[in-house]
């Protein structure tokens, strides 16, 4: 029996092969690719539901529900917005990342997404990897300010009689773990100085400390902050952006004596993973859309913020490199995680 070699034609059979695979991966793709197209032309084929994780009336909420209504009337179709609330944000943030990866189901991150992973021991979800980022909507910083008759002036004054009284001096918070709270502790790390962090449950009984001398400092957001420092409720030190601010004027930044402190919350938007980038492209052109209308800006500039689209991908980055920092402080500043 004669053995029949076919070795001179194996060469030329593997690369009809991989040759046939390539073309079926790109045939394959480029119905994948049609299919994605043809969703993201169709969308929202149905309701959208865009959920919250805070309590009604709060910067958050009231962004979700204009950006709900902007959607709404330029799609005509209905959005919904849902309260999850509980977590600081954990449970709505959740229920999109177990969503269908459709972009049906929406939620805005805060600038607490990223504190929330530096801070507690364990999240149910991967803080970038199980987000579909679409874009960040709003910036607004930091503020931190004393009562009228405070004899702090200055962001240097402060820090002088922090170092003056190690201990003393006291921040407050809205809560362990809280942006307002890892902030203080990075201004804490930034001037060499030991402030003594009181945490509260929101902004309002913070106010009630400062006002009657328990508190020295509060550090709120500038939504909190930009009335009552309008009204001379509260004399504003300093505020926390990279520039001053247009609700603010006159005030310094931060940056200014330490330039490595430049920080502004924020809220972006965010669906399931998985959803096809055609989607996420047109929920980023319809967000930008959103965002140019003359009454949004001016809604977002009353609570403190203003208009901030990026790309998905600047968002991610963004996401990630304030997770890095976050973690840095607290480990730094030796903070229990939760």
């Amino acid at each position: 029996m004669h053995r029949i070699n076919n070795t001179s034609h194996t060469p030329g059979l593997r690369t009809g092969l991989k040759l046939l695979n390539v073309l079926a991966l790109a045939v394959g793709s480029l119905g994948l690719s049609v299919q994605a197209q043809t969703a993201a032309q169709d969308y929202p084929k149905g309701q959208v539901k865009f959920v919250v994780g805070f309590p009604p009336g709060g910067s958050s909420d009231i962004v979700t529900r204009l950006l709900a209504q902007k959607f709404q009337d330029r799609w005509g179709k209905p959005v919904v917005v849902e309260q999850k609330v509980g977590a600081t944000g954990l449970i709505a943030n959740d229920y999109v990342v177990k969503s269908a990866p459709d972009g049906l189901n929406m939620v805005l991150l805060t600038g607490g997404h990223p504190v929330s992973a530096a801070i507690l021991k364990k999240l149910p979800y991967d803080p970038v990897r199980d987000f579909a980022m679409v874009s960040t909507v709003t910036n607004y910083p930091m503020v931190m300010g004393v009562m009228p008759e405070s004899p702090i002036k200055s962001v240097a004054d402060l820090v002088a009689r922090a170092r003056a009284e190690p201990g003393k001096i006291n921040f407050s918070s809205a809560g362990v773990g809280s942006a307002h709270h890892l902030f203080g502790e990075w201004f804490n790390l930034a001037a060499g100085v030991n402030m003594t962090h009181i945490p509260f449950k929101g902004a309002a009984p913070a106010i009630t400390e400062l006002l009657g001398g328990r508190i020295d400092v509060m550090v709120e957001t500038m939504t909190f902050m930009a009335g009552k420092v309008k009204s001379g409720r509260i004399r504003a030190l300093a505020v926390s952006s990279r520039e001053p601010s247009a609700e603010l004027p006159g005030i310094p930044t931060i940056n200014q004596t330490y330039p490595e402190i430049e920080f502004s919350s924020w809220l972006g938007l965010a669906v399931a993973p998985g959803t096809p980038t055609a989607i996420i492209d047109k929920l980023n052109f319809e967000l930008r859309q959103v965002l140019q209308m003359a009454d949004v800006r001016q809604r977002l500039q009353q609570l403190g913020g203003e208009p901030a689209a990026s790309t998905p991908e600047e968002m991610r980055v963004r996401v990630e490199r304030e997770v890095a920092r976050w973690v840095r402080v607290v480990d730094s500043r030796k903070i229990e995680r939760q």
